[in-house]
């Protein structure tokens, strides 16, 4: 980020030294309204001591501020009371001369209001009155209230220069603020930019984690007991060798981002992607509890295998005739879970022998088939239909594995089924109702209509 402009570099700093330069002026012009006066034989020559005075109290107070550790609101109130306390003892040592009495005030009453508020101006004027009141029981001294022209000159003019140059000041300031907030907000944005950017790196969970501050970026980990999912597409490997590059590509990412946006409906956490092959997580960072996470890494299959079928509908369209079928291979157990690798270089990630059987199921896996173990069998049976496979031997393991067929939801299953799929030479349907919106339903109708006569009227 750009360095502050340097009137703001510290607080007391740059309102300091406003003050302090506004301080002089108010003071330097009580000089030169004695001196003035005592020249024309409006005070007598007795008063010329307090010219001196007023010279050096500034830079006095000022230097004693610098050294002071009270808080900077507390020196700003003190020296304003101070103030208060002068201007009181002035007024009454020049015997109530009406016009530099009024300019002293009306300076006092300006630089509270803007260094202090309505309190700060209320507390000070206070202050004034009751010093004036003190000294003149204390002292009695002789009270004039008419003013000789030279010495309201004097005083007028002093007391403008001193707001001019004060206001000036403080319009200085403000568009040096001004400058400084747009600076903050560009920088802002900047970096708002920059994080999306890099969220795009992480799983979005881990990524408003980290950015919230409610996840410390260093190396943990922790056992959660997690649900862990792979897939890949079979017969990638054969398509790649066909298909040029850039047209792999396009299939790839929109095969990806089809997918993540599953998973992130599902609240998967999305691991890795490597190639065709897709690697989440449930129940961490965040969890439903065991048999939820269960359910719903389950529910994304489903629905992972479900919009294949679209995207076999586009790419098909585009003159790929390879049937691509995703396989899928699911499992629940206790992972250890979190940041991998070096201080300077880490990967958010699961590992152990949990995972390793999640993916030795993917691999097992037939196309447009999903796997489960009896683990997640257990969390989601009363939920998913699936059928009973046997055991198989996983490399890795010593005992055979019990695995299990998801077939589909019980609720979509029978006459309630939510989608219908049909395919022959020259005709290809897939219907799901459950992710057809109310707007869209008529035009779906009209189009099945359509297609249906056609076929009707045709002669074959």
């Amino acid at each position: 980020m750009k360095t502050l402009p340097p009137v703001l570099e510290s607080g007391f700093l740059s309102s300091g030294r406003r003050e302090y330069h506004s301080r002089i002026l108010a003071y330097l012009t009580f000089a030169a309204n004695v001196a003035v006066g005592a020249y024309l034989g409006q005070y007598t020559y007795a008063l010329l001591w307090t010219i001196p005075y007023a010279l050096l109290y500034p830079h006095i107070v000022q230097h004693l501020a610098y050294r002071t550790a009270r808080p900077i609101a507390d020196v700003r109130s003190i020296l304003l009371l101070l103030d208060g306390v002068n201007v009181g003892i002035g007024i009454m040592s020049i015997g109530l001369t009406l016009v530099p009495s009024s300019m002293l005030l009306l300076t006092l009453a300006f630089a509270s209001l803007v260094n202090g508020g309505m309190r700060c101006m209320g507390l000070t004027l206070l202050t004034a009155a009751s010093t004036c009141i003190f000294t003149s029981a204390l002292l009695k001294p002789p009270v004039h209230l008419t003013t000789l022209p030279g010495v309201a000159v004097v005083s007028i003019f002093f007391t403008a220069l001193n707001l001019l140059l004060t206001a000036y000041a403080i319009h200085l300031l403000v568009q040096h603020v001004t400058a400084f907030r747009n600076q903050v907000r560009e920088e802002k944005e900047k970096a708002g930019r920059l994080s999306q950017d890099l969220a795009k790196y992480l799983s979005p969970q881990v990524w408003k984690l980290i950015f919230d501050g409610r996840r410390n970026v260093r190396l943990e980990t922790q056992r959660k007991k997690l649900t862990v999912f792979f897939s890949d597409i079979k017969g990638f490997t054969e398509l790649s060798e066909e298909l040029e590059a850039e047209a792999l590509t396009d299939l790839l990412n929109t095969y990806l981002d089809e997918m993540s946006k599953i998973a992130l409906k599902h609240g998967g956490t999305i691991d890795k992607f490597v190639g065709d092959s897709v690697m989440v997580f449930f129940g961490d960072p965040a969890t439903q509890g065991s048999k939820n996470d269960a359910q719903a890494a389950v529910a994304m299959a489903i629905d992972m295998r479900k919009h294949m079928k679209v995207l076999w509908q586009q790419w098909r369209a585009q003159g790929i005739n390879r049937p691509l079928e995703i396989r899928m291979g699911i499992n629940t157990g206790y992972c250890t879970v979190g940041n991998f690798g070096a201080a300077t270089r880490m990967d958010y990630t699961i590992i152990g022998r949990e995972v390793n059987l999640a993916s030795r199921l993917e691999n097992a896996a037939e196309a447009g088939e999903i796997l489960i173990s009896h683990e997640t069998y257990s969390l989601v049976k009363d939920v998913i239909m699936c059928r009973d496979k046997g055991q198989i031997t996983v490399k890795g393991f010593s005992r055979p594995v019990q695995i299990y067929q998801v077939v589909d939801f019980r609720r979509d299953l029978g006459a309630s089924s939510s989608y219908v799929e049909h395919e022959v030479q020259g005709f290809s349907m897939y219907l799901d109702t459950n992710s057809i919106q109310t707007y869209d339903k008529q035009r779906v109708i009209e189009a099945l209509t359509q297609a249906a006569e056609k076929l009707r009227d045709k002669v074959l």
